[in-house]
């Protein structure tokens, strides 16, 4: 199939807008640690049945020990550290400002890419650091939108939950592309990042007697359906097709597409939960999308 990769990176952004709508709406109601302890359960019990569809076995067995390193701490790192970040992150600002800090992600990456590989960065790659970082100082120095106005909220705080989720994936998508070299299987990568992640989280619920009531929030449908829906459209098929889109495209353009997230937040947060579309938050979505193409395309 011509541009496969690019349509991945295309769906991926657009699966992860609805991710982003669905847990905000769980962790509004359940709190971040719950839903994102459920969602890994879930969304492990998906992938690990379809990897057995597949290939015959519930998990990758045929594997050498440096690849299930690699790639444990980038499922470790990536969902049960960074989606904890995130899901705080989603409480205090709100899914499309959370997607604008995190647009920093290719920056962040691009400067572990530099410390740890060497691979330094042009005037033109610069310069969209630079206008990325401009677009998500326009929008969290924004007052928060009606929707938004709870006393339980802080959004500096968000802004920091939001900053850890940058630095978590970063180091995630570092890990990941060592732990995939070559040509490892996408199914069998996110099975095993999934299960790592999800054996962290519950080794921790469990040291922490909070396994209980993880289960008890289930009795809020509402919250275990938004937890659902968000771990299928987001760990099982948003993450698989990304990994598609990594693999089968340049990673410049998947990066960008995969980056126009805020731009399909935009609307849907002002619909799903009453945020105002202001000239600040429509700039600052153009910026950040036009900074990560930059950086990633020059």
């Amino acid at each position: 199939m011509d541009h496969l990769g690019e349509w991945a990176a295309l769906g991926t952004a657009a699966l992860w807008s609805g991710s982003y709508l669905a847990f905000t709406v769980a962790v509004r109601r359940i709190g971040a640690d719950n839903v994102n302890r459920l969602r890994l359960l879930l969304a492990l019990g998906i992938l690990a049945t379809a990897h057995l569809v597949v290939y015959g076995v519930v998990v990758p067995t045929a594997v050498e020990g440096a690849r299930w390193v690699w790639l444990g701490l980038s499922g470790v790192i990536g969902f049960t550290l960074a989606d904890a970040f995130l899901f705080r992150a989603l409480y205090h600002l709100g899914p499309h400002r959370t997607s604008i800090v995190t647009a920093l992600i290719p920056v962040s990456s691009a400067f572990l890419a530099w410390v740890t590989m060497g691979e330094g960065l042009s005037g033109m790659q610069l310069l969209g650091v630079a206008i990325t970082v401009s677009a998500v100082v326009l929008i969290v120095t924004a007052r928060p939108s009606l929707g938004e106005e709870d006393a339980s909220r802080d959004p500096k705080l968000g802004v920091l939950f939001a900053l850890g989720t940058v630095v978590a994936q970063s180091l995630r998508y570092v890990l990941c592309v060592k732990g995939m070299s070559g040509g490892f299987p996408v199914l069998s990568t996110n099975v095993m990042q999934i299960l790592a992640a999800t054996v962290a989280a519950w080794v921790l619920a469990l040291l922490g007697g909070r396994w209980r009531s993880t289960f008890e929030a289930l009795r809020d449908r509402p919250a275990a359906a938004a937890t659902a829906a968000g771990a299928v459209v987001g760990p099982v098929l948003g993450v698989t097709l990304s990994l598609v889109a990594l693999s089968t495209s340049r990673v410049g353009v998947a990066s960008t597409l995969m980056a126009l997230t805020p731009v399909f937040l935009l609307p849907l947060s002002a619909l799903a939960f009453g945020e105002r579309i202001t000239w600040r938050s429509v700039a600052g979505t153009a910026l950040a999308v036009s900074g990560v193409a930059i950086l990633w395309l020059s």
